[in-house]
């Protein structure tokens, strides 16, 4: 799938600053931008190291402003907005063509008879970008002038340079920027471009994505060198920024590395795939491609580090881009899609193994803080997800090894909740339904909070919850059978499981409670949760009320790239998400629509008509999708109502590892 723009989207500010790229590194660190050039988030930036991978984010290199000296003319490519609204200049109107070739963007300037082409791209498993500039087509040399801008500090965070002094240093072949005593070093260079080292503040960058999100909306950025050189046609000049003091400068090797490294992810792929499979639209590819940016190293850290004895460099998932870290619940939904849809089973295991030495009182973490701090347990969903990953996990390898290795893992997990764990989750003996919640804490995947406010407690039995825990019985004493272990106890929980869950249909309203058994009785709100009941593979539900759920679904929820969160018929529904970050907190789960449930739609729809026609046609919009917010990924949220405009993340894992899942489940 060509993802490709000219200049009629390119030299329009606001299509070409609403489309944004992103290149990423394997450990966490990222490099993204606009097409327009134009820095639109604090998000934004050609190095965002993870310092401490796939953590500690930290900005580095802003950007490189380009300005080129041809035939007595001077002609300025690169575009910013100052505060108060000025644009200036405006090099966004000499892009003749933008694309994204595998991930890596790439810019093709044109003025006078020149085509400049750009192209940005990181080296796997270092934070180190490069960008590089070729002459296609002149009639005389060309000078590049490029002043590069810098900054230090967290991903998060924004600057204001008042008087900060950094360390500028000339060195071999570039600049050595250190930004305070003990900062890591950054360094600038290239192997043909002479560079002039500079220290001068340039002020009041306006962010309007920021202003856009209720966040502060203005940044200071360093100009701390300027590199030239002349370029004679079919040349290149490649500049490097690196946390590594000695990367390699051959552009040409660094992009051949590149291209090789996203050629065996889509070879992998196509390999996993069934012999007889048709031929693999191009979109798919792209989710292929996109997969793999959510793929990390893990290194050893502190007390609280994750990688095994036998694996000191363990994998885990970046749940999205820009603003997420690695989540325990996002991991072990994205977990079957982003490996074992892509043919990456080992990577698969790592994971798994890597995240079973955190359960703890038979819960998985939920969140590993940036800074490294102790994980947070405060998700009831993240552990009942951790089985039906290596429930995949196990039905496309039949690793035996791992199911032996992580059954005492499992076997405990079932032993707590049905004695009681954290936050009041425990079986409840009357019923064999699960129960979770206390007040102030949410648990659920819908976890918005605005200071000590959960907007959606789903205090009491939550269906998706129920789903995923009868499932998780099932799978426990399929595993017990494979591996010789008594299945008989998982057997007999689950039977009274499955007998009370008939609990959530609500006959009157013909779809299930999203929540019984809360302080306030049986919550009747339509939301998606219950679709779970239906897509997991073992149902809880009779054939009549899985049909019933997906037709109420699919009338309510459905949008062309997800489902909302609550039904537009309920009183709190909220169609736009906008505001500040409480106001859009308030309104995250109040009919937002979330991308990663598309996929279990369609396979509920798959489970109910047996249409797999009609199934795939569900998934299909999300190929257009590749073309808006962030190029060849698929965002995190949308607005309920129409247009749906894609908000929040422009790079989520599970929706892409959801809708690409779906798709080969639907095909095959």
């Amino acid at each position: 799938m060509n993802i490709e723009f000219g200049r009629e989207i390119c030299g329009t500010l606001p299509t070409a600053e609403s489309r944004e790229w992103l290149v990423t590194n394997g450990i966490g660190g990222y490099a993204s931008g606009t097409v327009a050039g134009l820095l639109t988030r604090r998000y934004h930036g050609l190095l965002m190291a993870a310092l401490n991978p796939p953590l500690g984010r930290t900005l580095l290199v802003t950007k490189l402003d380009e300005t080129v000296y041809y035939n007595e003319q001077s002609y300025s490519l690169f575009t910013n907005r100052w505060v108060g609204g000025a644009v200036s200049p405006v090099g966004y109107y000499h892009i003749e063509r933008f694309f994204l070739d595998g991930t890596t963007p790439v810019w093709q300037f044109a003025f006078s008879d020149v085509q400049l082409e750009k192209r940005v791209w990181m080296q796997p498993g270092s934070n180190t970008t490069y960008v590089q500039y070729t002459l296609n087509r002149a009639t005389q040399p060309l000078q590049l002038t490029l002043q590069a801008f810098v900054n230090y500090r967290d991903y998060h965070g924004s600057t204001q340079g008042n008087s900060w002094q950094m360390g500028v240093a000339a060195i071999a072949q570039g600049i050595q920027i250190t930004a305070f005593p003990g900062a890591a070093p950054v360094y600038l260079l290239s192997n043909s471009a002479s560079v002039t080292p500079a220290h001068e503040w340039y002020y009041n960058f306006d962010l309007a994505a920021e202003r856009d999100r209720g966040l502060s909306d203005r940044e200071d950025h360093l100009h701390a060198a300027t590199f030239a050189v002349t370029l004679d046609l079919g040349a290149s000049v490649t500049i490097v920024a690196s946390t590594e003091s000695e990367p390699s400068l051959e552009g040409e090797s660094a992009v051949k590395l590149r291209t090789a490294h996203e050629q065996k992810l889509i070879q992998l792929f196509e390999i996993s795939r069934p012999i007889h499979a048709e031929k693999t639209p191009a979109w798919i590819h792209r989710l292929v491609l996109a997969a793999d940016q959510f793929i990390v190293d893990r290194q050893a850290y502190a007390e609280h580090s994750r990688p095994s004895p036998n694996d000191p460099v363990g994998k885990t998932i970046i749940a999205g881009y820009h603003w997420f870290g690695d989540w325990g619940r996002d991991t072990m939904i994205s977990l079957p899609g982003l490996t074992l849809s892509t043919g990456r089973p080992a990577i698969a295991r790592s994971i798994l193994h890597t995240f079973a030495q955190y359960v703890d009182q038979g819960m998985l973490p939920n969140r590993f803080p940036d800074a490294g701090e102790t994980p947070e347990y405060n998700a009831v969903d993240a552990t009942l997800w951790y089985f039906e990953a290596i429930r995949q996990y196990y039905g496309a390898t039949e690793d035996d090894d791992l199911l032996r290795d992580l059954f005492p893992v499992l076997a405990d997990v079932i032993d707590w909740h049905c004695r009681g764990t954290r936050y009041n989750i425990h079986l409840d003996a009357v019923d064999g339904l699960l129960y979770a919640g206390t007040a102030g804490v949410q648990l659920t995947w819908m976890d918005a909070k605005v200071g000590d406010q959960v907007i959606t407690p789903r205090i009491g039995k939550p269906i998706e919850i129920n789903a995923l825990w009868y499932n998780a019985l099932r799978t426990m004493a399929k595993f017990a059978r494979q591996i010789g272990k008594p299945h008989q106890e998982y057997e007999a929980i689950a039977d009274r499981t499955l007998a009370q869950f008939s609990r959530f249909w609500n006959e009157a309203k013909g779809y299930c409670y999203d929540v019984i058994d809360t302080p306030d009785g049986d919550d009747d709100s339509l939301r998606p949760n219950q679709i779970f009941a239906v897509s997991l593979p073992q149902s809880p539900l009779t054939p009549f009320q899985q049909q019933r759920v997906v037709d109420v679904c699919g009338q309510k929820l459905l949008t062309s790239h997800g489902l909302r969160s609550l039904s537009p018929d309920h009183p709190d529904y909220a169609g736009r998400y906008v505001g500040n970050g409480a106001e859009r907190d308030h309104i995250y789960h109040q009919g937002t629509v979330w991308g990663w449930l598309l996929g279990a739609f369609a396979l509920a729809h798959l489970r109910v008509y047996n249409n797999p026609t009609q199934a795939q046609k569900l998934l299909e919009p999300m190929a257009n999708h590749l073309t808006t917010h962030g190029l060849g990924n698929l965002s995190e949220i949308f607005d309920g109502d129409a247009p749906m405009t894609a908000k929040g993340c422009i790079a989520q894992a599970w929706t892409v590892a959801e809708t690409l899942r779906a798709w080969l489940a639907v095909k095959n």
